[in-house]
């Protein structure tokens, strides 16, 4: 089995900050240590791997090297008590893909605590429509819920045609809440059908950021781009309301006085699936298998192979995708 041969996309540093993707073949033998060795079926794509094959340091530091956040796939060997060969398992955030090789691999080495069994509501396919995305979006769901209610007033998304944004938007209206997206596209009926009852064009949310508060409207927020955005949010949020915030697309910054926080009692929630303790994360899995389980349009999902990832990592470093793009590595 240490010799085995497989397919991967692998990023090099050909010169000084001059990098190349190409899908070649790799050896099991080359993988790092790991008590669990996993056959992968299945990835995502998602933007911090695009960083990843563009040889952003931030992301990861040495190359050549596999990117890939996301994993589904078959235990094949395992040296672990938990785990067993033939098992269906998942492996999402930890250093997966950053700087240990991931998913866009036909095989993973990880260590075992990095493991979740796949549970029984969700195929490995749907488990990676969901992804790093959707575990992101579960969490964020998670802190605004039971603290808010349906009947406390809409919830709003923002970058709602990304992975995050949009399957947040299906979680959401899944459990009954009124949800409105802000978006920088054209409105062409796909957060419609993910439930979303108004869509906001970005320009005209942020025509009134110049104040340090705004009329209140929304009793949560999910924010996934940071930035202006994220602050006007905050600034219209209702009394008591909860906000969270998860990603940094338009800007680290946070533009925004206290006033939000301390005359309406505001609660802003920073969310980090990447270090999720694992009772927490297997919990979150199950409700996505279970009742939080989005509805997922075939709109929402694009599906490629190995061979299509170069051109899918530029497309969504333009900020081209919408929805999903799920990693077939079959």
């Amino acid at each position: 089995m240490e010799n085995k041969a497989f397919q991967a996309l692998v990023v090099e540093e050909t010169e000084p900050e001059t990098f190349t993707r190409t899908v070649r073949e790799r050896s099991v033998e080359d993988l790092p240590e790991g008590e669990v060795l996993i056959r992968v079926n299945y990835s995502s794509l998602n933007y911090k791997d695009a960083l990843s094959a563009t040889g952003n340091r931030g992301v990861t530091k040495s190359f050549p090297h596999t990117p890939g956040i996301d994993a589904a796939g078959v235990v094949e060997t395992s040296e672990a008590e938990a785990f067993a060969p033939g098992d269906k398992v998942i492996v999402t955030s930890y250093d997966l893909g950053m700087n240990t090789p991931g998913g866009f691999g036909q095989y993973i080495r990880v260590p075992a605590d990095w493991v979740v069994p796949l549970p029984g509501g969700l195929s490995m396919e749907e488990s990676m429509v969901l992804g790093t995305a959707g575990f992101t979006a579960a969490m964020s769901v998670e802190r605004l819920v039971p603290g808010l209610t349906p009947g406390q007033g809409p919830v709003l998304v923002t970058g709602a045609t990304g992975g995050v944004g949009s399957l947040a938007c299906a979680i959401l209206s899944k459990l009954g809440f009124e949800v409105a997206a802000v978006s920088g596209k054209p409105d062409d009926g796909f957060l419609g059908s993910l439930g979303v009852k108004e869509v906001i064009p970005r320009q005209n949310f942020l025509e009134n950021t110049g104040s340090p508060m705004l009329k209140p409207r929304w009793a949560g927020v999910v924010d996934t781009v940071g930035g202006e955005i994220l602050a006007t949010a905050i600034k219209a949020t209702r009394e008591n309301g909860l906000v969270t915030c998860c990603g940094l697309v338009a800007s680290p910054d946070l533009p925004i006085t206290v006033f939000p926080f301390i005359l309406r009692g505001v609660s802003l929630f920073g969310i980090d699936s990447q270090h999720c303790p694992m009772p927490l994360r297997r919990d979150l899995w199950d409700c996505l298998a279970g009742e939080w389980k989005p509805d997922m349009p075939e709109s929402m999902v694009r599906k490629i192979g190995l061979k299509d990832l170069d051109e899918s990592i530029g497309t969504i470093l333009k900020g081209q995708v919408r929805g999903r793009t799920l990693v077939d590595l079959g």
